[in-house]
């Protein structure tokens, strides 16, 4: 047997909640007052209003509580966390996963808060991240910004669509459906002009020596009711460019304080200004909360899960993580491969042959999130670039020699000697 460092956790004093959109119950757990080694507990119920909330928290002064707990009920949280914590509070979120109900236990809400709080007072459940205001604020914008930018694809996907319902395949020619070109046709559809040889004269730019291609493409049976259609959407796409425009601007004004950190993330390959806001906005800047570059990995669920089970290994994929984090990291993996530049391209080229593209992906997020705990653990820290070429300089050339030329014998049956000195094949007959 080993001794382990460990000490026995108990809170004294500590509240629980469990939450509901309109109501939510509350229990006071506390050392009793004449017998020690005894405790003493209350349950309440208490609207989710802002001044039921302030007379809660009152109560929980008047018993000294030290700590409040609840779990991550939908959204419902929130505003019990924000207040409490602005009020002194130490707030702990919990996963409801570990302090789900025991089976064989009745199930109220009066008993689960119960139980919330003795998991609680014995140190059994471990809070979730909750990033401060700033960091939350900004989180706020950069997701609506993402949304609308669904939103606005969505949209130009439907008027792509209809234009195929009116057998204009403008998108089959012009790369871009919504650049200069492409816009301007479709805003003289919309104003009426169906003469394919006048909309093909609207081309700008590299699409001039394609205007007898275009004439071909907007040859079509575009009607008054195509039009009507259309207009509504390019309107909706105009008003959410402009969204989207005036959150850039707000997102630029909240990501002030964290400048610094912006532009070192915004160094790594594939990443960008505007994934850097993204994954601050996500994962924070103080990385003191993850004790290591691994734990951040695991927090974001871009790391290899083990299943094992009667001594057998079972691959079940990627756990779901922050949604909005994988997106962002997506994004960078999609750009490193497509270019190929960098260590990161190089990384996701050598997995995807070996074991995939989606496999790859997740590797090359892993290596973003260790680069970007890196950087923000640092502040004089910078992104270095170790080349595309990594790989390939630290391949042992002799040891590859000697595994081609086995798996070239192996295929041809005859026997290859290698000489190191001159690099000279001998090929004799088996």
């Amino acid at each position: 047997m080993e001794e382990v460092d460990e000490q026995e956790l108990h809170v004294e004093r500590v509240a629980a909640l469990d939450l509901g959109k309109a109501v939510l119950e509350a229990c006071v757990r506390v050392p009793h007052e004449s017998r020690p080694g005894r405790r003493m507990q209350e349950v309440r119920t208490y609207p989710t209003t802002t001044v039921a909330l302030l007379q809660m928290a009152d109560w929980f002064r008047i018993w000294g509580v030290t700590r409040v707990v609840m779990e991550s009920t939908s959204d419902y949280w929130k505003g019990a966390y924000y207040l409490l914590e602005a009020e002194g509070f130490e707030c702990w979120l919990v996963n409801a996963r570990d302090v789900k109900n025991v089976p064989g236990r009745a199930k109220t809400d009066k008993l689960d808060v119960v139980w919330l709080a003795k998991v609680a007072e014995r140190g059994m459940c471990r809070p979730s991240l909750v990033q401060p205001r700033p960091i939350r604020e900004l989180r706020n914008l950069t997701r609506y910004r993402r949304s609308l930018i669904r939103d606005r694809t969505r949209e130009m996907q439907r008027a792509e669509k209809l234009l195929e319902d009116a057998q204009i395949k403008l998108s089959s020619v012009v790369s871009e459906l919504f650049g200069v070109t492409g816009r301007l046709i479709l805003d003289a559809l919309v104003a009426g002009q169906r003469d394919p040889r006048v909309l093909a004269q609207l081309a700008k730019g590299r699409l001039r020596p394609k205007i007898a291609q275009l004439q071909e493409a907007l040859r079509g049976f575009f009607t008054d009711h195509h039009g009507a259609i259309l207009a509504m959407m390019l309107s909706n796409i105009d008003r959410l460019t402009a969204q989207i425009a005036a959150l850039d601007t707000m997102v630029e004004q909240a990501i002030t304080p964290f400048a610094h950190q912006a532009q070192q993330l915004a160094q790594i390959t594939g990443a960008g200004p505007i994934a850097a806001q993204e994954i601050i906005a996500e994962v924070g800047v103080d990385m003191a909360r993850f004790p290591s570059a691994a734990h951040l990995v695991s927090w974001a669920k871009f790391c290899p899960q083990t299943h094992e089970s009667a001594g057998k290994k079972k691959n079940k994929g990627r756990a779901k993580g922050n949604p909005w984090l994988a997106a962002t990291l997506g994004n960078i993996a999609a750009t490193v491969a497509r270019s190929g530049a960098g260590f990161l391209g190089a990384r996701h080229r050598r997995i995807a042959r070996r074991r995939g593209p989606q496999k790859a992906i997740v590797a090359t997020g892993n290596c973003v999130l260790t680069i970007a705990y890196h950087l923000l653990s640092d502040p004089t820290a910078q992104f270095h670039d170790l080349g595309a070429d990594y790989f390939t300089t630290r391949i042992d050339r002799n040891r590859r020699a000697r595994s081609l030329a086995a798996a070239l014998q192996a295929v041809t049956g005859q026997k290859i000697t290698i000489r190191d000195g001159q690099a000279i094949i001998e090929v004799q007959a088996a």
